[in-house]
């Protein structure tokens, strides 16, 4: 057996991070005295999960349109700085989880759109390399020019199946749309989890074989089939 994790969302939590630079942007953007609603985590986190766009977020917490695109642009540079990675969260359980797959002797890949510098900080912090080792790791390069994340993903799943030995018995987790069409177009069995960036209905909207709420969950599934 073969399971293929994302890292974002079935291992990380990302909301505290996202939030915090939610919170920065907005403050870099406001003018002074301009009247702002700043959404809790909660609401913030909700119209993630939607898909809810960063030019809407801006306008709901009180920005022009002319503003929220400035947000956005600043967001996105923003993000996914090395400084701020420390925000993000191991996911509850997801420990356990991969303790109990390592156990198992099924083949434990992790396949992520982080850049290397920027898996290794996670890696590093929550002592996350000792369940995959180097060849068992499949993220974009340093330097590497992106080309879309489905495109990417889906490029990374090409390589990966290139490189490890056949598995009929593969199955990938992932908690978007993108860790969905990867598999899917690679004719790979994948489960959605809602512990990540996409709520149920979106996750529902790309037909995952099934969707549970975390990491924990989809290998209790995948080790009952």
């Amino acid at each position: 057996m073969r399971i293929i994790t994302d890292f974002d969302g079935p291992i990380m939590d990302l909301s505290d991070r996202y939030y915090h630079v939610y919170q920065l942007c907005l403050a870099k953007v406001r003018e002074p005295n301009q009247s702002i609603r700043v959404l809790t985590k909660a609401e913030f986190w909700a119209y993630k999960q939607a898909k809810i766009s960063e030019q809407q977020v801006g306008i709901v917490s009180g920005l022009t349109a002319a503003q929220s695109e400035i947000f956005k642009q600043i967001r996105d540079r923003t993000a996914h700085q090395l400084q701020y990675l420390s925000l993000d969260r191991v996911v509850p359980g997801a420990i356990t989880a991969l303790e109990q797959i390592q156990s198992s002797g099924a083949a434990l890949i992790v396949m992520t759109l982080r850049r290397t510098c920027e898996l290794n900080v996670a890696f590093n912090q929550y002592n996350l390399d000792r369940f995959f080792p180097p060849d068992f790791r499949y993220c974009l390069a340093d330097d590497y020019q992106k080309q879309g994340d489905i495109k990417d993903k889906s490029q990374l799943m090409a390589q990966a199946l290139s490189e490890l030995k056949p598995e009929p018995n593969t199955w990938m987790i992932g908690d978007t749309e993108t860790d969905i069409i990867a598999a899917q177009t690679h004719g790979i069995k994948v489960i959605g989890v809602l512990s990540g960036i996409r709520n149920l209905d979106r996750l529902e909207q790309y037909q995952p074989d099934k969707i549970v709420d975390n990491l924990a969950a989809a290998v209790e599934l995948i080790f009952d089939l």
